[in-house]
């Protein structure tokens, strides 16, 4: 009975903000900000406008002053809010705008939509702002009934449409309290006074049917029709205007109608002019992407434009996510460089700061998946194998020397040697000129020998030096007291050689066996190679926690065995020599403390080069991918030992955030598709930026050229002085010596032909003929 007389008529401005919903649904949107001024009233709509719709909203009034719209746009920006709503008057819309794009809050990753009850166009000063803008529609007739009412009725008020509304409801009124005066609906009509008034016993009113009066009203309306259903669905038949404005530079660069939104309870409709819709406004999900350069992961470089752009294993991962999570991202580098740890304080910094700050959307970069981080941020299912911690160190180049086979013995030696080869030369030559048994003295009695050897000086020589060779020295001398020295020298040239072939192998392979460091324990027990993670790294932090563990375990055990309380045979088990409890990182952390950690990696680079060998220098331990890369890209480089400490690599999204589902379906079906191993090959075994370096000197492999080469340039310096003795022997002979014959005949005398001429004073003319009379034996 009550809804016949307690009648409720929905005001022009509830149901034009019906419109925002029909659009979220039209463009399923999933986030909408709503900023509106006095001209509406939306107190009651924060929970009903969009209800049973999947969109998180947020509804506010427009600050005063522009600062504060200024922070009211970034705030609702920082809430991830990329659709939005500015409804009010033509005023509040354009100072809405205008704080949006102070707030650069245009482009493809933001959408924006206006509603108004006036029908003023958009005026901002937008350098380049595209927005929907829905209005009331009028008609000629519409705006003919309002100049009425503005001349007649000073009907003045704004917005008009509220006005026309007020004073047709109020007309309406009025002309259905006459009709049912007349009908005698108010005969004997009771009142009651406001202190009367019983809530829980309210008067009721029998044949009193205001509902019907109201509907069979006859008049005209002055903005549109009323349409009658029920309480809380009564409203005027709105229709509204959907307009397109695009504002370059503060000016209206472009106007279109794109088609009409019938306002209505629960919803409307949307109806669009022939290929014209929204989906040109939809917005573009854009995730804001924070990442830290680390090769081959995340590097940067100049593009063919000039810009700057990021590249990388991680870069390829992310688009491959892309194509099937369907988004865009835009990617920026962490302000302090750091992937993100926390410090005493709780305090986080990096990757994970600019996650918990709601600045960032995703972490990409090779992030280790680490207990803390999973307490403030979400990891998606791993992407990457297992990485560990390992150390970095100078490749160890072995001194090479093309005379190197010299330097086996010292000078000292070799003098001696030299010494004694001329002296042994000199007795055998002496030796052999005095004994009256040697050949040159007795040359009757050896005449019938088949070798016949003078030990001349020059045979001397040559006899020692040829006996150090394995050919041999060739016929030793006759005399005992001469064959008695070759002998000696014969056993002294032995065990020189014998002792110099074995120390010249040892010699050459000695430096290539020297490898002091192979592992992290062998780092911690030695002191002259310093050794440091880079500062503030996630291996900075496992050294740290590791000798913190370590103390605390022996302090636990310390206040266990001095604890008094317990009796004497638990204390005697407590109370051993050996602590259990080894303080290898405890001492590798004050020996990192003391060598200093390096700030960047390339600091750590610099240091590691200036290592003078593999047993003095410094030695970088850090993330085994950062590790590998600096050996694939340079030569002088080399990882030491095995990888300990190994943890996944994952790409960290906000807490909470739907992300982290969507790329770990993404992730495992690049996984089953194989195509991380496509990315793995590609930035490791094909990298552009892989060095081909020489191979290693093994100590399986034989002696090098670089180190016996002198003995080839011995071998052509030896034939090169015996072209040149070749060449003195024939300039001796020639011009020296006169003609001689070696054979068995001797010469008795030489005559010339021509007996006139004689020998003659001309001994350089060797144009005289002579004849040679033999005589044999």
């Amino acid at each position: 009975m009550e809804e016949k007389y307690l009648i409720q008529l929905m005001p022009p401005g509830d149901v034009i903000v019906q419109s925002i919903r029909d659009i979220v649904a039209s463009q399923n949107m999933t986030n909408a900000g709503i900023i509106y001024d006095h001209t509406f009233v939306m107190d009651h709509k924060y929970k009903s406008l969009l209800m049973n719709l999947p969109c998180r909203h947020i509804m506010t009034m427009a600050e005063d002053t522009e600062a504060g719209l200024r922070k009211q746009t970034k705030r609702l920006m920082d809430a991830d809010i990329v659709n939005f709503f500015a409804v009010g008057s033509q005023e509040t819309i354009s100072r809405i705008l205008d704080a949006a794009t102070a707030n650069d809050l245009f482009g493809r990753k933001y959408a924006w939509y206006a509603v108004s009850k006036g029908d003023e166009d958009i005026q901002c000063s937008c350098k380049n702002s595209t927005v929907v803008f829905l209005r009331p529609q009028t008609t000629p007739d519409t705006r003919g009934r309002l100049t009425m009412l503005q001349r007649d009725f000073d009907l003045t008020a704004e917005p008009i449409i509220d006005s026309a509304f007020y004073f047709d409801f109020a007309i309406r009124g009025l002309k259905a309290a006459a009709r049912m005066a007349e009908m005698g609906k108010y005969d004997n009509f009771n009142y009651i006074k406001c202190e009367a008034f019983d809530e829980d016993n309210p008067p009721v009113r029998d044949d009193f049917d205001l509902m019907d009066a109201l509907m069979k009203v006859s008049m005209t309306n002055t903005w549109a029709d009323v349409k009658w259903n029920r309480n809380g669905e009564n409203m005027l038949d709105t229709t509204l205007t959907i307009d397109k404005f695009k504002i370059l530079a503060g000016q209206t660069a472009e106007r279109k109608t794109l088609g009409m939104a019938k306002a209505g309870m629960p919803h409307g409709q949307l109806v669009f002019t022939a290929g014209q819709s929204l989906t040109e406004f939809q917005v573009v999900t854009v995730y804001r992407v924070t990442t830290v350069q680390q090769p081959p992961f995340i590097m940067k470089r100049m593009n063919e434009d000039g810009e700057e752009e990021f590249y990388g294993y991680c870069i390829d991962l992310i688009n491959e996510i892309k194509q099937i999570v369907e988004f865009e991202y835009e990617i920026y580098e962490a302000p302090d460089g750091k992937f993100g740890n926390m410090n005493e304080k709780e305090e986080w910094n990096g990757m994970v700061l600019e996650l918990m700050e709601k600045r960032a959307d995703i972490a990409l970069a090779p992030l280790s998946v680490m207990a803390e981080r999973e307490n403030v941020v979400d990891f998606t299912v791993p992407y990457y194998d297992l990485v560990g911690i390992t150390i970095l160190m100078k490749k160890p180049k072995v001194p090479t020397s093309l005379f190197k086979f010299l330097t086996v013995l010292e000078p000292e030696v070799w003098v001696c040697i030299l010494f004694a080869y001329g002296f042994t030369s000199v007795l055998l030559y002496i030796f052999d000129r005095y004994s009256p048994y040697s050949y040159q003295n007795n040359k009757d009695k050896y005449k019938d020998d088949d070798e016949k050897r003078e030990f001349t000086f020059k045979e001397c020589l040559w006899f020692c030096m040829t006996s150090l060779t394995p050919q041999g020295g060739g016929e030793a001398p006759k005399n005992l007291s001469g064959r008695l020295v070759a002998a000696t020298w014969w056993l002294f040239g032995f065990i020189i050689i014998a002792s110099y072939t074995a120390n010249l192998a040892a010699f050459l392979t000695v430096s290539r066996l020297d490898t002091p460091i192979e592992s992290l324990d062998d780092l911690s027990n030695q002191y002259k190679v310093q050794y440091a993670p880079m500062n503030g790294s996630s291996t900075m932090t496992y050294f740290e926690r590791m000798a913190y563990i370590e103390h605390k375990f022996y302090e636990i055990w310390k206040d266990m065995s001095l604890n008094d309380s317990l009796s004497n045979v638990e204390r005697a088990k407590l109370a051993v020599w050996d602590y259990p409890v080894s303080d290898k990182y405890t001492k590798m952390w004050q020996s990192m403390q003391e060598s200093g950690l390096p700030d960047g990696i390339q600091a750590a680079i610099e240091r590691v080069r200036k290592s003078t060998s593999s047993s003095e220098g410094f030695a970088y331990i850090g993330d085994a991918t950062d590790i590998r890369y600096l050996v694939l890209t340079n030569c002088d480089l080399q990882i030491v030992g095995e990888e300990f400490s190994r943890k996944p690599y994952a790409i960290a999204v906000q807490q909470g955030s739907p992300l982290k589902d969507q790329f770990n379906d993404a992730i495992l079906k690049l996984l089953n598709q194989r195509k991380l191993e496509t990315l793995k090959e590609r930035w490791w075994n094909q990298n552009p930026e892989k060095k081909v370096c020489e191979k290693d000197d093994d100590q399986s492999d034989g002696i090098s050229i670089e180190n016996i080469g002198g003995v080839f340039i011995v071998i052509f310096v030896g034939i090169g002085l015996a072209c040149v003795t070749l060449a003195f022997e024939y300039w001796w002979y020639k011009h020296r010596k006169g003609p001689r014959v070696t054979d068995s005949a001797k010469v008795l005398s030489v005559r010339p032909t021509d007996q006139k001429a004689g020998f003659g004073t001309d001994k350089s003319n060797f144009n005289t003929e002579y004849k040679l009379v033999f005589f044999f034996n």
